[in-house]
């Protein structure tokens, strides 16, 4: 009698997790993140066979991910400790491999316009235009820029100034090309050349917004200069408003973020985000090298 005819479970009668079908604790897992699936797969066994599942890992990819899976795009790595181009995604087969390899490294697409590749803690989808795909001024024709291979990128050419008075460059991206209902920053990618000049002034300014909504604006200085900046209200730019500055990343480009936005819940057919960086002073500039703009998950 005791505890079991008062009504009360034996330990043998309790249900345990690991008990559940092993779709069942896939599905729950699903509805978490990647970076939880892989906590999850810590926990034992069986959590650790319904967190490699293609169930899981299917619900974590986008909707068009055999696009950039089988794409015969060149793949590159997105460590540089890696000499050559990461071919997991090409190679992999399950759906865990394809996340993992599209994390890993960037796939050209567009014509090798645009690099797409995963945010590997959220599996946002990560989005990099050309120079190429940019708008840039050409007041002095060929003169102005110069289209040149750098063994660090990852097009083909970037755009490299020679000269010019006047500089804004442009670019759009369609937003059905991100993640929906996720919050991005635009990030302009470069770097200068040693004798560069007319980048070290804080009258630079950056813009972002979202098919013609009034456009954020922020102020921005690619090359900080002590001397420059003192001549601009002590470091602040126009109006008073704070000044952004470059920071150096791992793969030796420089950047600095343009602005921020948020997808809708559901890709809007035509919407497009457009950015923007113009030096609003008119006077000799030299030495930008542009990649390109990136748009990453927040």
């Amino acid at each position: 009698m005791g505890s079991h005819a008062g009504g009360m479970e034996t330990a043998e009668e309790r249900t345990r997790v690991c008990d559940l079908p092993e779709a069942c604790v896939a599905h729950v897992i699903a509805l978490t993140s990647p970076r939880d699936a892989c906590r999850c797969a810590a926990v034992s066994p069986c959590f650790r066979d319904a967190a490699g599942s293609d169930v899981v890992w299917a619900r974590f990819l986008p909707p068009d991910y055999l696009q950039l899976h089988q794409a015969p795009a060149r793949r590159f790595s997105l460590s540089r400790s890696a000499s050559t181009a990461s071919a997991t995604a090409s190679a992999s087969s399950t759906k865990k491999e394809a996340y993992l390899g599209l994390t890993d490294a960037a796939v050209l697409v567009d014509g090798g316009g645009m690099a797409v590749w995963l945010a590997k803690e959220s599996g946002a989808k990560c989005v990099a235009i050309s120079a190429r795909r940019l708008s840039l001024p050409w007041e002095d024709g060929e003169f102005s820029w110069r289209w040149t291979p750098h063994p660090l990128s990852r097009f083909a050419e970037l755009a490299q100034l020679v000269d010019c008075t006047c500089l804004d460059i442009y670019g759009r991206l369609p937003t059905a090309a991100l993640t929906p209902a996720t919050a991005y920053a635009a990030y302009l990618v470069f770097a200068t050349e040693d004798a560069h000049r007319g980048l070290s002034f804080p009258d630079q300014e950056t813009t972002v917004s979202v098919s013609g909504s009034a456009p954020s604006r922020h102020a921005v200085c690619l090359r900080p200069d002590p001397i420059d900046a003192r001549r601009f209200k002590d470091g602040k730019g126009m109006d008073g408003a704070h000044v952004r500055g470059p920071v150096l990343r791992g793969d030796g480009w420089w950047e600095v973020e343009m602005g921020r936005l948020r997808t809708r819940d559901e890709a809007v057919v035509g919407e497009e985000v457009a950015v923007s960086f113009e030096i609003l002073g008119w006077y000799p500039k030299r030495g930008l090298i542009v990649e390109g703009i990136e748009f990453r998950p927040i």
